[in-house]
């Protein structure tokens, strides 16, 4: 996705909020998700630094969009490890047998990621849910994080306090255009007017604020950063119902990489190892959001 000004740094922000642990982009309903390779171990074995055929040899190049927002990054900077998608990168290095300081970074537009054509990264790490159709044009990765879609709004507003997808349908909202967040509005809430499409989820904001919609569908995460630093009085009204197979977020990589069978061997080792739950619980919640029926 492109991105968001940077505001406050998400660590300090969730510490404050006191939220424990849990556990989106495309124009097409639930995005299917990525097989997990079996035999993680000896998947990885063939998988070292002397052996993977990187952008630059012997160091992984990583993408993101900037500006790199939380709670996914941590002060624009994801090259300080902090944030769910920094230390999910680092973890991956390190099961590939790449040092921290052999780990680079590059700007990749969310678009400009899951376009076809030739990367300038080896994988990019950017909320970048896995579908067939962008699989047309990129390789994905195993799932590092299974997503769910939120609505959120500001106190006050026509739809705080609703508790059912039905009582979302008369209401004006919007998301950022090409993302499930669109689709989710679209196909599972259907209101009775258009979704409003912004280019970025800080323009949508911008719209919440000045009341032109009432409210924005966002994967849950991003929903918590927004209406804890960015809105003020923002309230999570609650999260859609799950449907189809599970939402995730999957590195993104160029198509037919030879990289891919060896980040999908690191994300499934790490999520057999329970690190990426441990990073979940450091960096992302799931609670104050009630279960819309």
């Amino acid at each position: 996705m492109t991105r968001r000004p940077r505001l406050v740094a998400p660590v300090l922000l969730l510490a404050a909020l006191g939220l424990a642990a849990c556990g989106a982009p495309v124009d097409e309903p639930a995005a299917s998700t990525t097989p997990s390779t079996s035999g993680s171990a000896d998947a990885l074995a063939g998988c070292t630094p002397d052996t993977l055929k990187t952008v630059t040899g012997g160091k992984l190049t990583v993408g993101t969009d900037k500006p790199a927002y939380g709670p996914w990054f941590s002060d624009d900077d994801p090259s300080n490890g902090k944030g769910y998608e920094s230390a999910v990168a680092y973890a991956v290095a390190e099961k590939l047998g790449y040092a921290k300081d052999a780990v680079t970074w590059v700007v990749v537009p969310f678009n400009t990621a899951i376009a076809p054509g030739p990367k300038t990264f080896d994988l990019d790490l950017n909320q970048v849910s896995i579908s067939d159709e962008r699989r047309n044009a990129v390789d994905f990765s195993s799932g590092y994080y299974d997503v769910r879609q939120s609505v959120i709004t500001y106190k006050g507003s026509p739809i705080d306090g609703k508790t059912t997808v039905a009582e979302l349908k008369s209401a004006k909202l919007g998301a950022q255009v090409g993302t499930t967040s669109y689709t989710a509005a679209t196909n599972q809430i259907a209101p009775t007017e258009d979704v409003a499409v912004f280019d970025t989820n800080d323009l949508a904001v911008q719209a919440l604020k000045n009341k032109q919609i009432d409210g924005i569908v966002v994967d849950l995460p991003t929903g918590f950063y927004m209406t804890a630093a960015q809105l003020d009085d923002g309230v999570i009204v609650g999260q859609l119902p799950a449907t189809g197979g599970t939402e995730q977020f999957g590195a993104v990589l160029d198509k037919g990489s030879p990289l891919t069978p060896c980040i999908s061997a690191a994300v499934d080792a790490l999520r057999a190892d329970g690190t990426l739950d441990t990073l979940v619980g450091e960096w992302l919640s799931t609670q104050g959001a009630p279960e819309l029926s």
